[in-house]
């Protein structure tokens, strides 16, 4: 695989990513990097937080240079209408104007999804704390090379409240589960093709047992996904036991793929 330049932006605000690194939960960014050097220990990889107020007349201009964009996830919600939030939608936007190939994880999605026309809420059916089960692919998922050498039906790492109900335009709708009936996507705007997913193959479930724990007063107390502790601790046995069964290469396999399409 030859060296590629990407492009990671990096989902969460400033502040949330010291909450995390502050209990010694590496970011997602962090994360994301740990696992494209399984695949790739070549890439040239350039972080950017579109929460900030970014100079746009100095980066929009090298924003084609790069062979590919992966847009992480976030604690926020896309339809709270903050100045991050704008921001966000924003430079997904100039970026559809300037980067070919788009990987757009959980709250990556729901930003390209919003900048591409669509819309996102609040799930309806539940949600996903740490793992998504089932999720199945379609027969455009089997057919897509996003997804060479993917179990039809697989289990995942995921964390999220909201959903994509409204696609853009001529999307490809590549997978689902129970929960979310948009798993995975595949779209473009732009010079962009971007493939979105909603759970997050490069987050380790060892992490996620780490951010549950750490949330587990706000999962009870204000997300009411949990009655109380004794809930959370079943849950939380429920992801070790797949990651006894999980395998490390099955479960990032979107990822390879991804590097060998922009490649």
């Amino acid at each position: 695989m030859r060296d590629l330049n990407i492009l990671i932006c990096e989902g969460n605000t400033p502040e949330e990513g010291k909450v995390f690194t502050d209990v010694g939960i590496p970011t997602h960014t962090e994360s994301l990097k740990e696992s494209l050097a399984n695949f790739n220990t070549n890439l040239k990889i350039d972080v950017l937080n579109p929460c900030l107020e970014l100079d746009l007349n100095q980066i929009v201009p090298n924003l084609n240079k790069y062979d590919g964009l992966i847009w992480g996830g976030s604690s926020l919600n896309i339809y709270n209408d903050t100045p991050e939030i704008r921001r966000q939608i924003s430079f997904m936007k100039e970026c559809f104007k300037n980067i070919n190939k788009i990987l757009a994880i959980c709250w990556g999605m729901q930003v390209a999804v919003t900048a591409a026309g669509g819309e996102v809420k609040k799930g309806v059916n539940g949600s996903h704390i740490g793992i998504a089960n089932e999720v199945q692919l379609t027969e455009n998922g089997i057919n897509n090379s996003f997804y060479k050498d993917k179990s039809k039906k697989f289990n995942t790492p995921a964390f999220n409240f909201d959903e994509v109900v409204t696609v853009p335009q001529n999307s490809v709708h590549l997978a689902f589960n129970k929960i979310n009936n948009i798993q995975g996507l595949n779209f473009k705007s732009g010079v962009s093709e971007i493939w979105g997913l909603q759970y997050h193959p490069e987050i380790t479930y060892e992490k996620m047992i780490d951010i549950i724990k750490f949330r587990k007063k706000a999962l009870i107390e204000n997300r009411k996904r949990f009655q109380n502790e004794d809930e959370i601790n079943n849950h939380i046995n429920f992801i070790k036991d797949e990651i006894k069964i999980s395998e490390k290469n099955s479960r990032m396999v979107e990822l390879k793929n991804w590097l060998n399409i922009i490649s």
